[in-house]
């Protein structure tokens, strides 16, 4: 054989086609029957509207969890919720997989009570090197449909949504998780209790609603290393409640 390397190449180029062609049979087919749909909670015409970019491997997006359900359950038809995706992939590779597979309960009605057991769940599958068995775990507990649920996962519509919400994130220029917006408004929040005190005033602004100990100074602690982070982490020196640690 006069040039070996001609027929190396042309092998690699059919093993490299046949492998993209059958990623794309995979994906069409994982993209039966998926519709894309924001994932809201409350009325669409209550006077107030918070909105939550949120990475489900984020440790400060799992304090604010239960925080915005006590919210959302104590207003009511008051205020209506809306989640988008902001996974920040350079410091939390499992953050867009966490996102797909909520989009995948997402399909079954299950978005919510998904993304619950996510972060309800984080200290867990975050740990581990194989974190879709637990996604699949999940599922299980919702009694989803797993067949669909795993094929779903593999959907390029549901893939391509989420990367449009952190393209709208960053178009926005945010740069850490959480990230509220209340009535179109970016939120600046120091503390859960501040974050919990402007949603109370934004629904009923006549409320004196004042802090207790809000005029403690605060700490500011730099983070190093996070390029998709924050650049600052802010804790609460009020004995007994935990440091919120936002963007990482």
């Amino acid at each position: 054989m006069k040039n070996p390397w001609v027929v190396i190449a042309v092998i690699v180029a059919l093993l490299v086609g046949g492998s993209v062609w059958y990623s794309m049979q995979v994906s069409a087919k994982a993209n039966i029957g998926v519709v894309i749909t924001p994932h809201t909670v409350g009325r669409a015409d209550a006077p107030v509207k918070l909105v939550e970019y949120s990475d489900f491997q984020c440790p400060a997006c799992g304090q604010f969890q239960p925080i915005v359900e006590e919210i959302l359950a104590e207003y009511g038809d008051k205020i209506h919720f809306e989640y988008k995706h902001f996974p920040l992939t350079q410091i939390h590779p499992f953050a867009q997989p966490a996102a797909i597979a909520a989009e995948a309960a997402g399909q079954q009605g299950k978005f919510f009570e998904y993304a619950s057991l996510l972060f309800k769940n984080q200290a867990t599958w975050t740990k581990s090197s194989a974190p879709s068995a637990f996604f699949t775990q999940y599922a299980t507990e919702l009694g989803l449909d797993i067949e669909r649920f795993t094929k779903q996962q593999h959907s390029s519509l549901l893939k391509g949504y989420v990367v449009s919400q952190f393209n709208e994130a960053r178009g926005l220029g945010l740069t850490g998780t959480p990230s509220f917006y209340l009535n179109g408004e970016k939120l600046v929040i120091t503390t859960i209790e501040d974050f919990k005190a402007q949603i109370e005033r934004a629904i009923d602004p006549t409320v004196d609603f004042s802090l207790e100990g809000a005029e403690v100074p605060l700490k500011v602690v730099p983070l190093r290393g996070d390029t998709d982070a924050s650049s600052t982490v802010v804790t609460t020196p009020t004995p007994g409640v935990p440091a919120v640690q936002f963007g990482i």
